[in-house]
């Protein structure tokens, strides 16, 4: 045993060693080096923001590994990195960030390896409004100033929770900036249907969402929750040809449309197992495939569709 496994098992333990042989144990009984990538069960952790294209994700590639088990616990991005830094189980987490250097000194300390961690696509923060309103053009200042109480105070802005999600993070950093919420304005639901569901039922609210829930125009589901919402436009300052743009993969990937943040996976795998084959997969071209059906905008480069747009502003 070399003085890094037995520092590991000083660490966490018997479990650890049992964990350790077996994984050697597959290693001597499996020549092919693609046997850990394809074949055991492990646990992930996932931003709820993205379940709609994880879930195809998994269903996809556990289709074509039939070895592969893959259990993803959908929960608010600050709990899936409490998974990660405390939850031994939790493999991976799917998420809108990278880890800082402080977390990666910390982890490379305690596990004498740095966990890996990458971008897999970009997703765009897509505003929705009934499908009965008329206001359905945005800017960020105006965004500023509703959710800080300074203006449309009648108009409830609904969030996948008021704490620890992404799409609260990014708003607090992005649109805010330093800034609070006014309480008043703002309602918090349990999650991304909820919201969608809120704002069909409520002609004065806006709601604020990831792309993948709303974006597909080929998804039987979505296409019936956009008869009962609308995308709404926000405002271009790169755009020549016109003032606001709708989230779309070409919108997203040359940043015309203002609202966009990456999706990382960030990997707690010493040596190459069955999470690096996810991961693996999702970034090459059958995942990334994934990802533009969504209407994501994807890392790998594709031909991006031109989407013509009929709804009058």
């Amino acid at each position: 045993m070399n003085k890094d496994i037995l520092r590991l098992w000083k660490r966490y333990g018997v479990g650890f060693l049992i964990t350790w042989f077996c994984i050697n144990a597959c290693n001597r009984g499996h020549k092919d080096p693609l046997y850990l990538l394809q074949n055991g069960t492990i646990h992930i952790s996932v931003d709820e923001s993205f379940r709609p294209v994880i879930e195809e994700q998994l269903a996809v590639f556990e289709k074509s590994f039939p070895g592969a088990k893959i259990i993803a616990d959908y929960k608010s991005e600050a709990n899936c990195f409490k998974d990660f830094f405390n939850d031994t189980a939790s493999r991976m987490i799917i998420v809108t960030r990278g880890l800082t250097n402080e977390e990666e000194r910390y982890y490379k300390d305690s596990l004498n390896f740095t966990p890996r961690w990458n971008t897999l696509a970009y997703d765009a923060i897509t505003i929705i409004v009934n499908s009965k309103s008329t206001d359905t053009l945005f800017t960020p200042e105006r965004l500023k100033d509703q959710l800080s109480g300074k203006t449309n105070r009648g108009q409830k802005v609904v969030f996948d929770g008021l704490n620890a999600t992404s799409t609260v993070r990014f708003v607090l950093d992005s649109i805010l900036k330093g800034s609070k919420f006014d309480t008043s304005v703002v309602k918090a639901v349990k999650n991304s249907q909820d919201v969608i569901s809120y704002v069909a039922a409520n002609e004065n609210a806006v709601g604020f969402v990831g792309i993948s829930w709303i974006g597909n125009p080929e998804d039987p589901a979505q296409v019936n929750m956009l008869s009962k919402v609308k995308i709404a436009y926000v405002s271009c300052n790169l755009c020549a040809d016109s003032p606001y743009v709708k989230p779309t993969q070409a919108s997203i990937l040359s940043r015309r449309y203002p609202l966009v943040r990456g999706l990382y996976f960030i990997l707690k795998e010493g040596y190459e197992g069955l999470g690096t084959g996810f991961s693996n997969f999702m970034r090459n071209e059958r995942g990334q495939l994934i990802f533009k059906r969504a209407y994501l905008g994807t890392i790998m480069d594709f031909e991006i569709r031109n989407v013509k747009i009929n709804q009058k502003l």
